[in-house]
């Protein structure tokens, strides 16, 4: 297999992992899925062009930007199969429900909904739809996507797996390469789409964001997992979308 045909492999894994896009058929051998670390924001590119593209359409047949956002946000859901926010709704039961390690980790592979992740879901769903429609661009809503996909790639690199198996267990173990060029793609494209200052400020918010969600998933169960992952994106991005509202010229 040619080092171009093993890439485009790793891009297939990494969206059929986040997303429920057509990939493609994957040749031998398949690619791990730390190999395809490094291709988690390429996914966000693909799940941010659908948001855009419907807003986009949206706004052009007259709907309102309470409308268009909400019909993009759909859109996204359908995108990444909604598990994102599963994953967060899964990490506040656990987190909010667990009393010790085993129990949240317990917990969190209970596929039911409790109360902590509904409130959680309702919360982050609601804010996601009002700071789209106040400042939703095509641009802010790639960039967004891609680099809330590509603090994934550090908090592999950086942060052990809670669980013996699982998604996190089995994209652990992200080499120094794969680490730089998914956060070089994340990087470029904030600083690249939004500018010097819009950029740095998405940036900076999502980095402390992602930073503290797993400093809170190491203290509550030792590390990360693919629904920690699933909750570090959300609320990345969220974060990143405040960072650009608070901003003056926003």
């Amino acid at each position: 297999m040619t080092v171009l045909r093993r890439r485009w492999s790793e891009v297939q894994v990494a969206l059929m992992l986040l997303t429920r896009l057509p990939a493609g058929r994957l040749g031998e051998p398949v690619p791990t899925l730390a190999q395809a670390a490094w291709a988690f924001p390429l996914a966000g590119l693909a799940v941010g062009g659908v948001v855009a593209g419907v807003m986009a359409v949206g706004q052009a047949l007259g709907w309102s930007a309470a409308v268009a956002a909400g019909v993009a946000m759909v859109a996204g859901l359908l995108a990444t199969g909604g598990l994102h926010e599963d994953g967060l709704g899964d990490v506040a039961d656990g987190f909010g429900g667990g009393h010790t390690r085993e129990r949240k980790l317990e917990i969190m592979k209970d596929s039911r909904l409790g109360s902590y992740g509904a409130i959680a879901l309702v919360m982050a769903l609601g804010l996601r739809w009002l700071l789209l429609a106040q400042a939703g661009t095509p641009w802010r809503i790639v960039a967004l996507a891609v680099a809330s996909r590509a603090l994934l790639v550090a908090a592999l690199a950086l942060m052990p797996a809670a669980r013996s198996d699982g998604l996190g267990r089995s994209a652990s173990g992200v080499g120094v390469w794969r680490l730089a060029v998914g956060l070089g793609l994340g990087g470029a494209v904030l600083l690249g789409w939004l500018g010097v200052l819009a950029g740095l400020a998405a940036g900076l918010g999502m980095v402390l964001a992602v930073a503290l969600m797993g400093w809170v998933a190491c203290r509550q169960i030792g590390g990360q997992t693919g629904d920690v992952l699933g909750a570090m994106q959300l609320i990345g991005e969220i974060a990143g979308w405040l960072a650009l509202v608070s901003l003056p010229s926003a």
